[in-house]
């Protein structure tokens, strides 16, 4: 083959095309070569920048040091690198004997300073391939790019068409290179690593061995992971063309990359230790902080932005940098866009991490100051023009007050959602509402109190509303799930007048990506029955449909189905979720209200105790005080310490399972979290934010748990659908002969005809072979490529990626054999050696978590099992905002004793509740057996009774050790047995038909 798809031929076209750019090629070889080990700087560069752009501080220096000045210099600014690290003593220099000695110079803001503009230009943009970095070994490093001599990026490259991938990269990271090494060493040098191939980019900024964790740099494609195809180019071409590019890497350095300073703590909430990170921006953060930047600069203040950010997309970042950068925002005439930028949010690092990170990229303190006394704080913040100023929704209204009274001023807010109702504030209104009310009336007061609490985003959407738009405005909001209100008030419109996010991280491209979890992918539902009786002599008429929730809602917080489900849920926990996550992990119970709250943790308690697991505690979450039966509640006397603390308390060993009513549903990150027991109904937007408290990652993390007592699988899909989409891929076939296999490969029209000509010109049409025509041939395969992940089934990709080896392989071995005539089998041979280096390798799927509930004295039926999965169907379009009120029409009215009746025909009414229990155990399990489904399918009553009445005892043996007291009485009783058997007879051939139908 005549075309170099080496990798070599990969670094070349790379390199040439940041050289076009401005980068100048070195070879570090010779002294340069030996210097470069001993400090791993490019000493003739680096003194080529300090002569060229600081002549007078160096001359200071070489009369203060004589010969020695080189030697001098490079040992200080050794010494500095290896104390402050690579990134501070970039942006801020160092000072040698006195001098200030500058080590880059940023681009300026505007082009006013001339002397600004000639410094900057003074930068030396170096590439260098093949660096023997080690005096200890022959390693080599693939590609170093260099500012001013200081080695800055490294990049492993590999090449899908020599079967090696990023994967391969990463390896060599991990397995090849020596943290030790000073190149390496973290934060004294080389600041962020690259695993490159033609389809995939990730980064790391600490090499650490096997631990050396790699985090994704890919644009994403179609809402999921990876890159879109790029005509003529590489689907990674971005990283060089555009990221690598000189501007855009001194901006990512000046404005971007800072040191996390991250607190260790012992399971006592002690810090023990500090753990320091390189925070180097993911593509997305980069890229929608960039685009917002440039937008406001082109439209000026007064535009709104939405900003739709997954969960895992690193927020918290994103609105720093974002927040920092507006600060820092200038006109063509030099002048500052916003007054103040305000960051409105509940997320508790934010404010030291903001502060942090601005202090790095400014050096000086007093930019950043955080709003946590009272509102005359704020407005002295506001009007003495404080650059960014942290503070809380709460505040929000205030604000939108005060900025109306400085309409001189041009402000930039910040919008947070993630946090919204941590504390659930909406609820403290209802303290003592419970006292002297039914338990149907405390349910209604809470789910009441729940419909009345809105969400951040239309909290202050309705704020906006009220006030208007102001010119002097700009709002930012970052939500993972927006309501039609919210894009409605913050989307871009479109020229069809239709709002839309701004930019767009999606809950599917986080999750392919591995930095949320799918809570979807392992979820049980049930569905419970119970009985009930009237209690009451009178049996008035009521509305049916009100009695039936009502009856629903005594139900749910009796003693009996509290007790019973603790049980499930304790013993769930105990044999399956306390395992995970090396035996760290926790689980959330999702109840139905304040109440339900009190009335699970008094069960839990209960229960624990009683069965003398020491290993298991739990915690109680809910607003304000809760009055049961005249006892009053409340969260910290439930728990024995302050409400600020629960967070903190749950994070360590001593407390296994949160109790939850409303609060902590949503804004609460703890990583730990694995299963989610849901007893309240969810639907739409807090389905999704409740059921995400389980998406976060964290090392030993593999998957979560959710069984759902109340709602049922096609709901929680319908309320998912339009945040999340997945795709999915396989391969294999069984083909035959060539020409076959061609028409079978010709129909799953992955490849088109002008496709093959077009590869088979650059291998049969070029003279000797080249690296240049790699781009060309990677662009016209990524067609192919992109048709294959997108419009194959998993079948279709499992046999089209079969044929096409069988076809190579059958091929191969019939050229060895002699000559073959057809001129486009040889040509699609051609075509498809090319494509199967780059279609995507198998990828098996996680380990599935079975369900390993054990049901016992309280009967529920499975009625789901499994992954929830959702469409691929790209924009989700919601319906808008209903404001109209509904029509209650007249209600149906019913005798009690009547709903009652209905709602306890399938238990039957003549024997002790756990013998109904029993009774219906047996009856469900008849009702699920595959062979008396046929039987009752094709045999009248009468005839499948004989059947029915040989597999009874079967099935009564089968359930012995349920209620050994109920089943042996059964088998002792023959009469007993006979009315049972003929009592059920009816439901369970009904049921069986009822099942084969449908």
């Amino acid at each position: 083959m005549s075309i170099d798809y080496s990798e070599k031929g990969f670094e070349a076209n790379i390199e040439a095309n940041l050289i076009n750019s401005g980068y100048i090629q070195r070879t570090v070889s010779g002294q340069s070569l030996e210097d470069f080990r001993k400090y791993a700087i490019d000493v003739g560069t680096f003194f080529e920048f300090l002569e060229n752009s600081q002549p007078k501080s160096l001359e200071r220096l070489r009369k203060a040091y004589k010969d020695q000045y080189k030697k001098k210099i490079l040992d200080r600014v050794h010494k500095e690198l290896d104390k402050r690290g690579m990134i501070d003593c970039l942006r801020h220099g160092i000072k040698d004997y006195g001098v200030n000695l500058k080590l880059a110079y940023n681009k300026p803001v505007s082009d006013m300073n001339q002397m600004l503009i000639d410094l900057y230009e003074k930068n030396i943009f170096t590439v260098s391939r093949q660096v023997f970095y080690s005096s200890k070994k022959n390693n080599s490093i693939d590609m170093m790019l260099s500012l001013n001599g200081l080695p800055i990026v490294v990049l492993e490259l590999k090449n899908q068409l020599t079967n090696q991938t990023v994967e391969d990269s990463k390896s060599q990271f991990r397995k090849d290179r020596d943290p030790r090494e000073l190149l390496f060493q973290f934060k004294k040098r080389s600041i962020v690593y690259f695993a490159v191939d033609t389809d995939e980019v990730y980064m790391t900024t600490q090499l650490n061995r096997d631990k050396t964790f790699f985090l994704p740099f890919n644009r994403g494609n179609d809402g999921g992971k990876g890159n879109p195809v790029v005509y003529n180019d590489y689907r990674t071409s971005y990283l060089w063309n555009d990221i690598l590019q000189k501007d855009s890497l001194l901006d990512i350095l000046f404005r971007f990359v800072y040191v996390n300073q991250e607190d260790i703590l012992d399971s006592t909430g002690e810090i023990i230790d500090k753990r320091e990170t390189v925070i180097f921006p993911r593509y997305h953060q980069l890229d929608a902080v960039r685009k917002i930047e440039l937008d406001v600069k082109e439209k000026g203040v007064g535009q709104n932005y939405l900003i739709q950010h997954s969960a895992g997309s690193g927020k918290t970042n994103s609105i720093s940098w974002l927040a920092h950068r507006l600060a820092k925002l200038h006109d063509e005439e030099a002048n500052a866009m916003f007054t103040s930028v305000i960051v409105i949010t509940d997320r508790r690092v934010l404010d030291k991490q903001l502060q942090d990170a601005v202090y790095q990229l400014e050096h000086k303190a007093g930019m950043v100051e955080k709003i946590d006394k009272d509102s005359a704080q704020l407005a002295n913040a506001i009007a003495g023009g404080t650059r960014v100023i942290i503070t809380t929704l709460q505040k929000f209204p205030f604000i939108i007050e005060k900025l109306g009274e400085f309409s001189a001023g041009k402000y930039g807010i910040v919008i947070d959602e993630a946090h919204s109702s941590q504390g659930g504030k909406a609820s403290t209104a209802m303290t003592n509402i419970l006292s002297d009310k039914s338990l149907e009336d405390a349910f209604e007061a809470d789910r009441l109190a729940e419909e009345n609490m809105e969400d951040v985003d239309e909290k202050i959407a309705e704020t906006i509303a009220k006030s208007g738009k102001q010119a002097n405005i700009s709002f930012f909001a970052f939500t993972a799930t927006p309501k039609p209100k919210t894009i409605e008030r913050f989307g871009t419109y479109d020229k069809d007048g239709m709002p839309h996010a701004f930019h767009v991280y999606s809950m599917r491209q986080a999750i392919e990506e591995g930095f949320i979890l799918d809570v979807l992918k392992n979820y049980t539902t049930y569905k419970t029955f119970y009985k009930v009786a009237k209690s009451i002599e009178d049996d008035p008429e009521v509305s049916s449909k009100k009695a039936t929730k009502q009856i629903a809602k005594y139900v749910s917080l009796h003693p009996h189905n509290v007790a019973q489900k603790t049980e499930i849920i304790v013993e769930h926990f105990r044999q399956v979720t306390r395992h995970k996550i090396g035996g760290r992990a926790k689980a959330m119970v999702v109840t139905g209200s304040r109440l339900h709250a009190v009335r699970y943790k008094q069960a839990f308690d209960k229960y624990i105790k009683a069965k003398g697991y020491g290993d298991l505690n739990t915690l109680v979450a809910f607003s304000g005080t809760v009055e049961d039966k005249g006892v009053p509640y409340t969260e910290p006397e439930m728990n024995g310490f302050g409400e600020k603390e629960l967070p903190d308390k749950f994070h360590t060993d001593d407390y296994q399972v949160l109790l939850v009513a409303e609060k902590y549903q949503t804004g609460f990150d703890e990583p730990l979290l694995h299963s989610m027991y849901v007893d309240k109904p969810l639907d739409g937007i807090k389905a999704v934010q409740t059921l995400s408290r389980l998406n976060r990652t964290c090392k030993g993390k593999n998957d979560t748990f959710v069984l759902d007592f109340v709602n049922e699988a096609e709901d929680i899909q319908k309320a998912f659908q339009p945040y999340y989409e997945i795709t999915g891929l396989e391969s294999t076939t069984d083909p035959n002969l060539l020409y076959d296999l061609e028409r079978e490969l010709d129909a799953c029209q992955v490849y088109t005809k002008e496709e093959i000509e077009e590869v088979c010109k650059l291998e049969f049409s070029e003279k000797r072979k080249t690296s240049k025509t790699q781009e060309k041939l990677n662009s016209i395969l990524d067609k192919a490529v992109n048709r294959y992940n997108k419009e194959l089934s998993k079948e279709q990709q499992e046999d089209f990626k079969g044929a096409t080896t069988k076809f190579v392989r059958t091929y191969s071995f019939i050229l060895q054999i002699g000559p073959f005539a057809d001129i486009d089998l040889h040509k699609l041979y051609v075509y498809l050696n090319y494509l199967l280096r780059k279609l995507p390798k198998n990828v098996s799927d996680g380990v599935y978590l079975a369900d390993d509930v054990a049901l016992q004295y309280y009967r529920n039926e499975k009625v789901f099992e499994g992954n929830i999965s959702l469409n691929p169907d790209g924009e989700t379009k919601l319906k808008p905002a209903s404001h109209g009120k509904g029509q209650s029409g007249d209600e149906e009215k019913e005798r009690l004793s009547s709903i009652i009746d209905r709602l306890n025909e399938r238990f039957g009414t003549e024997f002790s509740e756990t013998d109904k229990l029993s009774r219906e155990q047996i009856k469900e399990d008849m009702i699920n057996n595959e062979d008396l489904a046929q039987k009752a399918q094709s045999n009248t009553r009468e005839n499948f009774k004989f059947s029915y009445e040989k597999a009874f005892l079967d099935f009564v043996i089968s359930r012995m050790s349920q209620n050994e007291k109920f089943f042996m009485k059964m088998l002792e009783n023959g009469e007993f047995r006979s009315f049972i058997m003929d009592d059920m007879f009816e439901e369970v051939y009904d049921g069986l038909n009822e099942r084969t139908v449908s």
